[in-house]
């Protein structure tokens, strides 16, 4: 539950951030807000087709073995929550300048209204359709669907009241502050996500475990306990881990880490050329 949470809050709130920051340049437009109910709508619709498509993919690898087919939708996550976290922490101050200049051009009359729907559908589409193939990948982990559903359901409100308190001015929390701590948990998720992968695989027979029980921390936190449970659902945590669990895991997270510091650091020095 609290994965899918922390998912379909991100998402929203980024989509809610888009959609505050055009609506806020925009104030006074006439059919401003048909316009952007329209824009969410079609976005919508969008992410409702990506779930149907992947509902479709599916069931044509049943025959493919479970273990293998969960593994292979959890490392597709795993490079989606990569990309994502690394692309967002270069160009998310960019789509909001981004934002704010098409606003204002609709504003000005410089740029017709269509653009302003087209540019909500898009940012609508884009987080919906992440946030249905994220679901998807937790899903292949073994989460409960009824966990999940609650947990998506309180982070789409969650996202929405804070998006819209954020752009009514009721509440001052930099959203850098609201995207640093959940950049972190969503690394952190990817490398548990690649984990339990790695573990698929080695119930399948791809690759060697690389050594069992590394150690063996049931004493202290079982793997069915409820603590377990959301250390599993968080971190991928396993009481009892195998060499390739922990390679995946470390591999994962350093490798997101060095990626974000590698962009962070070619955009500082770009910046400094210009």
């Amino acid at each position: 539950m609290l994965s899918s949470l922390i998912i379909v809050f991100r998402e929203v709130l980024e989509a809610a951030l888009i959609i505050g920051i055009v609506c806020a340049a925009t104030q006074g437009v006439r059919h401003r807000g048909i316009t952007v109910v329209g824009g969410i709508v079609l976005g919508v619709l969008g992410a409702a087709l990506v779930a149907w498509f992947a509902d479709s993919l599916a069931d044509l690898a049943e025959g493919m073995g479970q273990e293998l087919f969960n593994a292979m939708i959890l490392l597709i996550v795993v490079v989606m929550l990569a990309w994502h976290t690394v692309w967002m922490s270069h160009h998310g101050v960019q789509m909001s300048r981004d934002a704010t200049q098409t606003g204002e051009s609709v504003k000005q009359g410089s740029e017709p209204l269509t653009v302003l729907f087209v540019l909500v559908g898009v940012a609508v589409l884009r987080e919906g359709a992440e946030v249905v193939l994220f679901l998807y990948g937790i899903a292949a982990g073994g989460s409960s669907v009824n966990l999940m559903i609650t947990g998506s359901g309180l982070g789409l409100l969650l996202g929405l009241l804070v998006g819209f308190a954020l752009y009514a001015g009721l509440i001052r929390i930099p959203t850098q502050h609201l995207f640093t701590v959940t950049t972190a948990m969503l690394v952190v998720l990817a490398a548990g996500l690649a984990g339990q992968a790695s573990k698929y695989l080695i119930q399948a027979d791809y690759l060697p475990p690389l050594g069992y029980d590394i150690w063996d921390s049931s004493w202290l936190i079982a793997n069915g306990s409820i603590t377990g449970d959301v250390l599993r659902t968080l971190i991928g945590y396993d009481a009892r881990p195998s060499g390739l669990q922990l390679l995946f895991f470390i591999g994962t997270l350093s490798g997101i880490i060095l990626c974000m510091w590698w962009v962070k650091t070619r955009h500082r020095l770009a910046s400094a050329t210009d």
